[in-house]
């Protein structure tokens, strides 16, 4: 899966970007590495190299989602809905996906991809519990990209067990991409990128923040490659930093405005 979203929309940590390595250290220039390309030719390129593969693009190119359905059989889903221009793409399993729909009143046979977007809608719109709970309560290996066309936001969560991975990094324009191929985000991105932190979510309105540990501040530890170069940011839980205490979510407040800014 790969999915691009405009500056605009995704405002991604500064320490994700890191300097060019040639401009940082110009006597280490390596002639003939891959010429860095724009975030569009890398789509370009994930449809080309996979025949199934479908992208949709909107609000004049601001956000692009682009999906590879799986072989069959897959050891883990690869699945992707679309419900009331909601859109999300879904790695992984949850392993009380069952007991999640009955809780939320859906059907027996929807997928992950549906309860994300179910879940996210019950957020948005009624704000019952904090974000952070509900991705607590998801049992599995996952990894999602959720965009929502009217609210303009993305949400993206990973699980905390490693299970799954994802990318994210900052491209040659400016935008934000998030993908499990990690050529990709390297091919747009350069130096700057780093694998998306487990047991975290980002929202558009809200930032990076750890659902497993909540109340804590995310640190960003620089990484170095194996050339020596500036290469991203890990993010880790910082236990010595305490976020301000979050506040419980009435029924009519928006969940968002209640997710203060961790990184």
């Amino acid at each position: 899966m790969l999915g691009i979203f405009n500056k605009e929309l995704v405002n991604a940590p500064k320490e994700l970007n890191s300097p060019p390595a040639a401009a940082a250290h110009p006597h280490n220039r390596v002639v003939g590495k891959p010429k860095q390309v724009v975030p569009e030719e890398c789509l370009k390129r994930f449809l080309s190299t996979h025949p199934n593969a479908f992208s949709l693009s909107f609000a004049n190119n601001a956000a692009t989602l682009a999906f590879d359905p799986p072989p069959t059989p897959y050891p883990n889903h690869r699945l992707f809905s679309g419900v009331d221009d909601i859109y999300c793409t879904f790695l992984g399993n949850l392993n009380n996906l069952s007991s999640l729909n009955k809780q939320y009143g859906l059907s027996k046979c929807g997928n992950e991809a549906m309860f994300v977007i179910e879940a996210y809608r019950t957020l948005r719109d009624r704000g019952p519990y904090p974000a952070h709970q509900v991705l607590k309560g998801l049992e599995g290996s996952f990894g999602f990209v959720l965009y929502d066309t009217k609210a303009k936001t993305v949400f993206i969560s990973l699980s905390a067990d490693g299970g799954v991975k994802l990318y994210w990094g900052i491209g040659t324009d400016g935008s934000v991409m998030i993908s499990d191929n990690l050529d990709l985000i390297k091919a747009s991105c350069a130096k700057s990128f780093a694998p998306f932190p487990t047991g975290c979510m980002y929202h558009s309105e809200g930032g990076l923040m750890s659902f497993e540990h909540p109340t804590n501040k995310l640190k960003a530890m620089p990484r170095v490659d194996s050339e020596g170069f500036m290469c991203g940011s890990n993010f880790k839980v910082d236990v010595y930093s305490k976020t301000k205490s979050m506040p419980r979510v009435g029924s009519e407040a928006n969940w968002a405005d209640n997710w203060g800014q961790q990184a």
